[in-house]
């Protein structure tokens, strides 16, 4: 059985609670989970008939969601294959932590100079919560996730935000790798050297500590790639 049949065969169906009242926004926020958690892999295929089975509803709003899935940049429509996850080039990759860098580096520096008592407060807690759970990736991933998004929102600016949450959808396509080598601990000790400069309400030790830590997650991420030969983030 072809790899892409025998994975959709493997999901089950879903017939969710579909909470918002919105089924294509609901749609749209499943699918998007799925590929975040690895469940929808880069390179799968994705079709409407798939997804309106799984998830038990009609084609016309999985379509409408697959058209805001694409022009997010999440799926792909590729010759002869059909519409997939999208797989980010070497370059693409690149130019993400490229403009990673200057944008989470940006909110650092913004953090130190607006966020409030309590959110730097919760910075520290998650900071400390990360120390305490090297062992655990589930944990580490959430944490992960939670300090960055409160980093952004500490930064106070609309635009900002914007940008970076579009970032961050992007870089859902790229599998996490605080499970290989001693990355969860360097990204737990780096968390930390942000902190400790938002704590001194310090704008450039703030930046600076911020795009060292994408600085090394690229490095990282480089360096996995070399190793393992893996190619195209597939």
């Amino acid at each position: 059985m072809p790899r892409e049949k025998a994975e959709t065969a493997s999901r089950p169906r879903q017939r969710a609670a579909y909470a918002s009242g919105d089924l294509v926004s609901d749609i749209y926020e499943m699918v998007r989970k799925e590929i975040a958690a690895g469940a929808l892999r880069v390179g799968d295929r994705v079709t409407e008939v798939d997804l309106a089975e799984r998830f038990g509803v009609s084609r016309t709003p999985v379509r409408d969601a697959i058209s805001r899935l694409e022009a997010d940049g999440l799926l792909t429509n590729e010759p002869r294959r059909g519409l997939v996850v999208t797989v980010l080039s070497h370059q693409q990759v690149v130019e993400l932590y490229f403009m990673r860098e200057i944008l989470e580096g940006a909110s650092a520096r913004l953090a130190a100079q607006s966020a409030s008592d309590i959110e730097l407060s919760m910075l520290e807690e998650l900071s400390n919560k990360e120390m305490a759970s090297l062992d655990d990736i589930d944990a580490l991933l959430d944490i992960n996730r939670n300090f960055h998004r409160l980093m952004m929102l500490a930064a106070h600016n609309r635009y900002l935000l914007r940008s970076l949450s579009q970032l961050t959808l992007t870089m859902s396509l790229l599998p996490s790798l605080l499970d290989s080598g001693n990355r969860a601990r360097a990204a737990a000790e780096e968390h930390r050297a942000i902190v400790k400069a938002l704590l001194a309400r310090n704008r450039e030790d703030a930046e600076e500590a911020a795009r060292q830590h994408i600085r090394s997650s690229q490095q990282h991420r480089m360096l996995f790639s070399l190793q393992t030969g893996v190619e195209d983030n597939r």
